[in-house]
C-alpha cells in the first residue's frame, strides 16, 4: 500500500490507499506483542517488546534522513519528488517481508534453530507462570476473550495508552511542522534533518525505560516518572520563544511519551492468565491506542499555527 501511494493521482485515491494501509497495518503491533509473549515470561516482555517498538521512533529518525536524500533525486521515470519516498520505501519493505516469511517461526516448537532441549526449556519457562495449564496455547472462547478485555488492569492501561498516544502520535506526525515553527527560515532538508535527533533520543528512551522495568520488575513506577515529561516539554515550548529552548523541549516530549507502547502492551500481557485472554487484552490496549492516534491527527491544525497553543 505504501508503494501504491506513489501512484495516486487525486484525494480519493489517497484516501482509499491509506484506508487499506490502516487495515493491513492494524494487527501488526498487537500481533508482535502477543507473538513475543509466547517466547518470554511476563517480567521479561516489556524490554523485548521495546526492542520492536523502538524501531518506530528510529524509523522516524531515518525517514527524515532518507527523505532528505530522496528529495535530492531528479526522479525515477515518471515518479517525482514526494512520490519517490513511497516507491522506494515500499520496495524495501516488500523485500524485507520476503526474507521474514522464510526466517520467522510461529512458536518455539517449530523453531528450526533451537535444539529439542532448548524448545522444551522455552515452553517450560512460559508454562511456569501459568500454574495448572496443560497447554501453552489454549482453546479460544468468548468468556476468556471477555476476561482479557474487561480485566480492570487491561482497561485502565488501555485508557493510559489512549491518552499517551494523543501526545506520542501527534508528536510523531507533526514533528516536522513543529521544527518548521522553531526554524521557519531553514530549508526543507534542514528541517527534515532537525527532526532526526528527537526521534533518536526517543528511541533510546524506549529501550532504556523498558530495560529498567524488566530489571526492577516494575511498570507503574515508570508510568509515573515518564508522564510529567511531555507536560514539561510543552510548557517550555509555549513559555519561550528561544529556538534552542523550544528545540530542547522536543527531546523531553519524545523521552516521556515514546516508552508507553511497550510498557502498556506488556502490562496487559502480564495481568491476563490464559493465552486467549492475553491476545484479547493486548488487542484491546492497541485499539484504544489507535483511537488516541486518531485524535492525534487533529493535534496541529494550521489555524493554530505558529505556536499551536
Amino acid at each position: 500500500m505504501s508503494l501504491c501511494t506513489a501512484f495516486v493521482t487525486n484525494f480519493s485515491n489517497a484516501c482509499a490507499v491509506r484506508f487499506l494501509l490502516g487495515i493491513f497495518e492494524s494487527g501488526l503491533l498487537p500481533g508482535i506483542a502477543y507473538y513475543l509473549s509466547r517466547w518470554y515470561r511476563k517480567h521479561e516482555l516489556a524490554f523485548r517488546v521495546s526492542l520492536y517498538i523502538f524501531t518506530s521512533p528510529l524509523g522516524g529518525a531515518f525517514s527524515g534522513l532518507l527523505a532528505s536524500g530522496i528529495l535530492k533525486l531528479n526522479g525515477i521515470g515518471k515518479v517525482h519528488t514526494w512520490q519517490q519516498l513511497f516507491l522506494i520505501e515500499g520496495i524495501v519493505t516488500i523485500g524485507i517481508s520476503i526474507i521474514a516469511y522464510f526466517t520467522l517461526t510461529d512458536r518455539p516448537q517449530t523453531a528450526r534453530w533451537l535444539t529439542k532441549d532448548e524448545k522444551e526449556l522455552a515452553i517450560a519457562r512460559v508454562k511456569s507462570e501459568n500454574v495448572g495449564a496443560t497447554e501453552v496455547l489454549d482453546r479460544m472462547d468468548r468468556k476468556k476473550l471477555a476476561l482479557g478485555i474487561f480485566n480492570p488492569n487491561t482497561f485502565v492501561v488501555a485508557v493510559i495508552f489512549l491518552l499517551d498516544n494523543v501526545t506520542a502520535q501527534s508528536f510523531g506526525f507533526f514533528l516536522p511542522t513543529i521544527v518548521a515553527t522553531i526554524y521557519p527560515k531553514n530549508s526543507v532538508i534542514s528541517k527534515q534533518l532537525h527532526a532526526v535527533p528527537p526521534f533518536v533520543v526517543g528511541a533510546a528512551s524506549v529501550v532504556i525505560v523498558n530495560f529498567l522495568s524488566w530489571r526492577t520488575h516494575r511498570r507503574m513506577l515508570y508510568y509515573m516518572i515518564m508522564s510529567p515529561l511531555p507536560i514539561i516539554g510543552y510548557i517550555m515550548f509555549l513559555a519561550s520563544t528561544n529556538p534552542h529552548v523550544r528545540y530542547a523541549a522536543t527531546f523531553i516530549i519524545a523521552i516521556g511519551s515514546f516508552p508507553f507502547g511497550a510498557l502498556c502492551c506488556s502490562h496487559a500481557a502480564a495481568n491476563t492468565l490464559s493465552d486467549t485472554a492475553r491476545s484479547a487484552g493486548i488487542g484491546f490496549v492497541m485499539v484504544m491506542g489507535n483511537i488516541g492516534g486518531l485524535i492525534a491527527t487533529w493535534g496541529f491544525p494550521k489555524s493554530d499555527g505558529p505556536n499551536y497553543q
